[in-house]
């Protein structure tokens, strides 16, 4: 079948590499008996390759079809060569994982212990590659490292682990297995030699067993390699510079020079395997020169004017330039739905899986639904995410966030009636952000579900409390059974109180795929020993985020989205390379814990600019379509970006010859993608622009205006009166968030219990005495009122430092104390209306005068606050000279006094004088009077302390859209109005 002495042939970039594939077999097939194609073996890169060269077998009629196999399952000839089953890749890491642990317990600086199966993986790729390029620990450990740092003499020396898994009695991994099938048909085709042809097509050869077995293929009599986007422009010189891997490793073509010189042929020797050129050969050609090895590039002034006039090249090219992910998203969108409109075949081809979600989500609006080659995580699948919520539990302390997150799941209780255990959650959840614990246990849910009227609250409290019974115990254990009390928990949590099942939970396509990664977790799990709890988690997963989910859902048949190696595999009119920026295209080499870049080349293994290299081939042969787009985001939620390496030669190449039209070819690829930037825009401009909401002051019906305010909330409907309407009109309340957290109207009730306990039970003694029983107290209200220990061990610290302070302080007037956080109420007769507060201690005074005080835990007020805004204790005092305080009877009041305990203790004492109480009750009366009349509204952040201070009911105001500066606008609201 071969007609030429040289095994080698390729297909130029942008070729449809299956289709022009099956047009040159047959074409040397033709004349041939129809049995003599099924005497051809062909071997293709990807399962995806090997089942689009089917389809076009089939789809030209009824005929005989070649052995298709995949490049990489030699099984068959394993098999009879009898080479043994390789060990399963994840038994060999779980292998590892107990070797690491080790390595981590003896060096914890090595690595994060959340690092634990990460590092085994990359250990295990490690070992992959040593078998897949026949390099031996020995030879590791033979490597010269005195001018290395100690890190690489500890990890040469760790290596040594690795020396059981190369043992010929040893059971092979996949790429040791397929070595030794490599070798062993080297030596029965040195005995018998296939006398049908053999063909390797679609692989550049990147790994050292494929390229073992393409040089015996290409030995064969009737054996051939056809080589995709082969660069046929590329000058000899440039091929001939290419010998330092050090150098040319990034290359997109420094594969196919390493392959030549196995062979000893040239790329002369490489010949067309069909007459196909591409549909843009002088794009081809363009970025041919733009791509040569950096050492090099200063052949763009030499070879550059020589390229003829750079509009035919360029003229299918756009460039889309967005300001940010999302207009970029959005951009590649639109372009792809005009080509759905036009019947035009099209791929979004980009390794950046977070622009392939935008894009998509962009499309749902139209109900364009893309073929995506990647499908879905399985990690943030609904079978993944109840996986990882649980065993994000084990071992740790139940939150309030963390139990409604498990509630709230929709696999949850799937397994029998649902209603009544949405119902539940919901009170639950209304419960716990009102007034519930952080951390609700046992007795808490049962107190709940006893005090509920619905007769299934106690029996679904009671199925919560077995199901999670015993999660948070810390302990170590074998991975298996680590493994079971996980799913045991999630099965439960499945099943539900009314269930008999495990429910939806292992259901459709991503519960199948979640179950076939547990279930073989579970079968491998005795190879990873004993684990701590924290190191499970981290296994299970990073074991999680490598499952995969694909949906069989009915998508566009002409919309695709592929990843980078896809796009050798089909052929589309329409190509889009997204997120073409430095660090996603190419992806920056992931950093080698195990052997640094001179080490890697010294053993005779790849470079990490590897990846970089196929990547870069990948885009060669992708840009070479008919027609391109390329699109990038100026800058991402971080900082701005970098242009793709690729994307910013070719921009500055074209920038550098305008005599050829380069320039101008830019500016017109870049004003093609401006078009669909501005259609972007547009998409996202409303057509008729809302006004902004004016700063309200609503008017509410004077029948429905409180009636009654607390001391403390005096200066609210002073600074925001809006606050006043939304929380006692139209009765909003604030509801705590579920993640709860030691904040400072926590701190301020904590503090304000712990001096009323102490100054309750404080008798006559020394100093000394004093302070124990302070600490003591402020102990023992911390460890009751604060579950989390850090802030109760930085509280008590706080309160260590300003004990002395408020000691030196506490009674320095002679005052006894006579009431501390008792209520009372005064009623302005005039008006029909009540205040009533609770102030934190009232002294009784030598002479008999009252000493009112409060506790804060940050600053005081000053007198010129408390004159103005801050009134609570000016009020208190005015209360108490009025018998606000039945147990006190009418008194005169000597001074209210702040207490400030907070990081810097400070002392605010202000007499008290007739005169001072009097125009503090007048001017209640005046402001209580005013709201009192329709005309007055409740106007929002009327005058705030700090304009930043967050507010309760800002969003309701709609608090940006207008600015304090702003007035206020006046609005009748209720049936009055």
């Amino acid at each position: 079948m071969r007609e030429t002495a040289s095994p080698l042939f390729a297909l130029p970039c942008g070729a449809d590499f299956p289709a022009e594939l099956v047009r040159g077999l047959r074409a040397r097939l033709a004349g041939s008996p129809p049995e003599a194609m099924a005497r051809v073996q062909l071997f293709l890169n990807t399962e995806r390759m090997r089942r689009r060269v089917q389809e076009i077998f089939v789809a030209e009629g009824a005929s005989f079809l070649p052995k298709l196999r995949v490049l990489t399952d030699l099984s068959p000839e394993a098999a009879r060569l009898g080479i043994p089953q390789p060990v399963r890749p994840l038994r060999r890491r779980l292998e590892l994982t107990q070797l690491i642990t080790r390595l981590l317990d003896a060096q914890p600086d090595l690595a994060p212990r959340a690092a634990l199966f990460d590092l085994a993986d990359s250990l295990a790729n490690l070992v992959d590659e040593m078998q897949g390029e026949d390099v031996p620990p020995e030879r590791i450990a033979a490597l010269d490292v005195s001018n290395h740092s100690a890190h690489w003499t500890r990890t040469q020396s760790f290596l040594n682990i690795v020396t059981q898994f190369f043992d010929a009695e040893a059971a092979p991994d996949p790429q040791a297995r397929l070595r030794r099938t490599v070798e062993a048909l080297a030596l029965h085709w040195d005995q018998s030699l296939p006398q049908d042809p053999v063909i390797i097509a679609g692989s550049t050869g990147s790994r050292g067993t494929t390229l073992r077995f393409m040089q015996l293929v290409a030995a064969l009599p009737q054996g051939a390699l056809v080589l995709p986007g082969f660069d046929f422009d590329m000058p000899d010189h440039v091929w001939s510079g290419m010998g330092d891997a050090l150098t040319a490793e990034d290359h997109p073509q420094f594969r196919y020079r390493r392959l030549m010189d196995l062979l000893g042929k040239t790329p002369a020797d490489v010949q067309r395997w069909t007459d196909a050129t591409g549909p843009a050969p002088d794009r081809n050609r363009l970025i041919s020169l733009a791509l040569r090895p950096a050492p090099v590039t200063d052949q763009w002034i030499t070879e550059g004017p020589l390229l003829p006039h750079l509009g035919p090249a360029t003229e299918g090219l756009t460039l889309i330039e967005a300001d940010s992910p999302r207009d970029e998203a959005l951009a590649v969108a639109l372009v792809l739905r005009e080509a759905a409109e036009a019947g035009t075949r099209c791929a979004l081809i980009t390794p950046d899986r977070g622009l392939t979600r935008q894009v998509e989500a962009a499309l749902d609006r139209w109900g364009i639904r893309p073929d995506d080659s990647a499908g879905k995580p399985l990690a943030l699948s609904a079978p993944g995410r109840l996986l990882r919520h649980v065993g994000a539990l084990m071992g740790r302390k139940l939150t309030s966030e963390a139990l409604l997150t498990l509630l709230k799941h929709p696999l949850v209780a799937s397994g029998g009636e649902r209603g009544p255990h949405l119902l539940l959650t919901r009170e639950l959840e209304l419960k716990l952000r009102r007034n519930g614990p952080p951390f609700p246990d046992a007795l808490w849910l049962r107190e709940w579900a006893g005090a509920r009227k619905e007769e299934a609250a106690l029996p679904w409290a009671e199925w919560m409390i077995a199901a999670l019974a015993g999660l948070e115990q810390a302990v170590i254990l074998p991975l298996a059974d680590h493994l079971a009390r996980h799913l045991r928990v999630t099965e439960e949590l499945a099943r539900g109180p009314w269930g008999s099942d495990t429910g939806e939970l292992w259901l459709e396509a991503a519960g199948i795929e979640a179950q076939r990664v547990v279930c073989e977790l579970a079968t491998d799990a005795e190879a990873a020993g004993r684990l701590a709890l924290h190191d499970y988690r981290n296994l299970f997963d990073a074991v999680l985020n490598r499952g995969e989910v694909r949906q069989d859902v009915q998508t566009h048949p002409l919309i695709m989205v592929w990843g980078t190696l896809e796009a050798r595999v089909q052929g589309a009119d329409l190509v889009i390379l997204g997120g073409l920026n430095d660090g996603i295209w190419p992806k920056l080499p992931a950093p080698d814990p195990w052997l640094n870049r001179r080490m890697r080349k010294d053993a005779g293994l790849s470079l990490p600019e590897r990846q970089i290299g196929l990547s870069a081939h990948d885009f060669q042969q992708a840009i070479g379509a008919a027609r391109v787009v390329l699109s990038r985001a100026r800058r991402d939620a971080e900082a701005e970006t970098v242009p793709s390496r690729w994307l910013n030669r070719l921009t500055n190449l074209l920038g550098g010859l305008p005599d050829q039209g380069g320039d101008q070819a830019l500016t017109q690829m870049r004003g093609r993608g401006q078009v669909w930037l501005d259609l972007a825009h547009r998409l996202e401009t409303p057509e008729v622009e809302l006004p902004l909401s004016p700063r309200p002051a609503p008017r509410p019906p004077v029948a429905h205006r409180p009636r009654e305010l607390a001391l403390t909330r005096i200066s609210t409907l002073i600074r925001d009166p809006y606050a006043i309407y939304a929380r006692y009109i139209l009765r909003l309340f604030r509801l705590e968030p579920l993640h709860r957290s030691p904040d400072a109207r926590l701190r301020g009730s904590v503090l304000h219990k712990i001096l009323e306990t102490f100054v309750g039970q404080r008798r006559p003694e020394d100093r000394p005495s004093a302070r124990r029983l302070l600490m003591s107290t402020a102990e023992a209200v911390l460890a009751q009122e604060v579950p989390w220990p850090a802030a109760r061990a930085l509280w008590l610290a706080r309160l260590e430092r300003a004990a002395d302070f408020f000691l030196d302080h506490d009674g320095m007037e002679g005052g006894i104390p006579v009431s501390l956080e008792e209520k009372g109420r005064i009623r302005l007769e005039t008006l029909d209306f009540s205040l009533f507060g609770t102030p934190d201690r009232i002294d009784a005074l030598p002479d008999g005068r009252l000493h009112i005080l409060d506790y804060k835990t940050g600053t005081p007020p000053s007198e010129k606050q408390q004159e103005l805004f801050d009134k609570q204790l000016l009020l208190a005092a005015c209360m108490a000279e009025r018998g606000g305080f039945r147990q006190l009877g009418p008194a005169e009041v000597a001074k209210i006094t702040y207490i400030g305990l907070g990081s810097s203790p400070k002392i605010v004492s202000t007499p008290m004088t007739a005169e001072a109480t009097g125009k503090a009750w007048e001017d209640l009366h005046k402001l209580i009077s005013r709201y009192m009349v329709a005309e007055t509204g409740y106007t929002a952040r009327r005058a705030m302390f700090e304009t930043q201070f967050p507010g309760d009911y800002d969003h309701l105001s709609r608090f940006g859209e207008w600015e304090m500066t702003d007035r206020a606008q006046p609005q009748d609201v209720g049936h009055d109005a």
